[in-house]
């Protein structure tokens, strides 16, 4: 009965690398059982030559538990010293096992959740890219009550003459209790974007949630520059030892405003945008994909428009063209460097070897950055293109697809290396050789 359980075991276990311990102690175990003579499992050695009362054993079987037997005779260790240390490696190689198998399930279902979530980019027919554009945040109605923030009396006037931007802070009502005791220490941070140069706040008042503030700040600012501005007002909660909590903000674009009259309004505080709008600058570039040949093919045109990073208001740009695959970095290229300039044009061409079925897992990363000789170079923006961005990005990835061996040219808005980084999420580990998909 132990060899067909033994023998039955091996069959059908798949751990084949732990079969050996096993075995060893399995026939042990049998040969214990089949030893009339035995006192104790522990202080009885195995049975060498009894064939009459050790029939179930076979020759091979037999053979083997006289091997085993004579080499732990030459263990200096007790006999239930050397079993326990059998089992107990047994059961932790089992264990390791079991955790490998459940670790590669879970990869398994969250594969599966992933490609059911990715778009097919085979239909895609060139007639139309419709489908494959995601909708832009702002068109995503979610119809959720948020609890109010409160509202902020601001003022706005402009002086044509001197250009200046006067904006005044009057007060504020049913401001969010953010400290324990069902208050707040508010106070406003007031500036403009893109040209985010001056920075003003008013004055931290302490346990009130109507705050009254009556201050007013100027900005240097042009006609022209006016009309492509943002005011933002943004209110703070004070804490003396710990990170100021934004409790929300108000944003005005300068470019609806009758300048005829001073503005002067009540409006609700709304929820502060994750990421600071900024004018970093245009870039134009081509893509090419040739499916026959696998040949995906960037060509960097120009740029405009960049924002400077020298004191002297200027840049020394240069572009850093990417590939990365099933979110891991894969391919990168660079362009060279141009001095002093926030206009550059490159007319540089990279070619990358990406099969089709790679194309579709692949997204491609596009990065204008400052070079420096002495410090460490500075990132002034960067997009990315593939089947997981959105907008433009998405409609001029999906054209390339869509028009095989025909260059496809677009101009992009640069935005923040931090968003993208946050929206993309690579992964820094690389994957094992044997797993890699080229």
């Amino acid at each position: 009965m132990s060899e067909f359980l033994m023998f039955g075991f091996v069959r059908h276990c798949w751990w084949k690398y732990i079969y050996s311990d096993l075995l060893f102690v399995l026939l042990i175990m049998s040969s214990f059982h089949s030893t009339p003579n035995s006192s104790h499992p522990f202080t009885t050695a195995l049975p060498v030559t009894n064939s009459t009362s050790n029939s179930t054993l076979n020759p091979v079987a037999a053979a083997a538990a006289n091997l085993v037997n004579d080499l732990l005779n030459k263990i200096p260790l007790p006999r239930w010293a050397i079993y326990a240390i059998f089992v107990a490696g047994a059961l932790l190689i089992l264990i390791c096992c079991i955790c490998i198998c459940a670790k590669c399930c879970c990869k398994g279902k969250k594969k599966k959740q992933k490609k059911n979530e990715k778009i097919d980019l085979k239909g895609v027919n060139g007639k139309t890219t419709t489908a494959l554009v995601q909708p832009d945040v702002s068109d995503v109605g979610y119809g959720s009550t948020k609890r109010p923030r409160g509202k902020l009396l601001y003022s706005l006037d402009y002086n044509a003459a001197e250009s200046v931007l006067t904006v005044g802070i009057k007060q504020a009502d049913s401001l969010r209790a953010m400290d324990l005791g069902g208050s707040s220490d508010p106070y406003v941070k007031v500036y403009t974007c893109p040209d985010k140069s001056k920075t003003f706040e008013t004055k931290v008042f302490r346990n009130t949630l109507s705050p009254t503030f009556n201050e007013r700040f100027s900005f240097q600012i042009s006609k022209s520059s006016l009309l492509k501005s943002t005011a933002v007002m943004q209110i703070f909660d004070f804490n003396r030892f710990t990170k100021h909590e934004i409790m929300g903000e108000i944003r005005v674009d300068l470019c609806s405003v009758d300048w005829n009259r001073v503005i002067e309004e009540w409006q609700d505080l709304a929820e502060p945008a994750k990421f600071e709008e900024e004018n970093l600058g245009e870039i134009c570039f081509s893509l090419r994909y040739v499916p026959t040949t696998s040949k995906l093919t960037v060509v960097v045109l120009e740029a405009k428009d960049l924002k400077s990073m020298d004191t002297g208001g200027s840049s020394d740009p240069y572009v850093k063209v990417q590939l990365a695959l099933d979110k891991r970095k894969w391919k990168k290229r660079k362009t060279s460097i141009k001095k002093k300039t926030l206009n550059p044009y490159y007319n540089e061409s990279f070619t990358f070897d990406v099969s089709f079925d790679q194309i579709q897992r692949v997204n491609l990363v596009i990065s204008v950055w400052d070079h420096d000789t002495v410090s460490r170079n500075d990132p002034i923006g960067k997009l990315f293109l593939g089947g997981d961005a959105s907008g433009n990005q998405l409609r001029h990835w999906a054209d390339m697809l869509a028009n095989p061996r025909r260059p496809v040219a677009q101009w992009h808005s640069l935005l923040s290396a931090q968003q993208v980084n946050a929206t993309l999420s690579l992964k820094r580990k690389l994957p094992l050789h044997n797993k890699l998909p080229f």
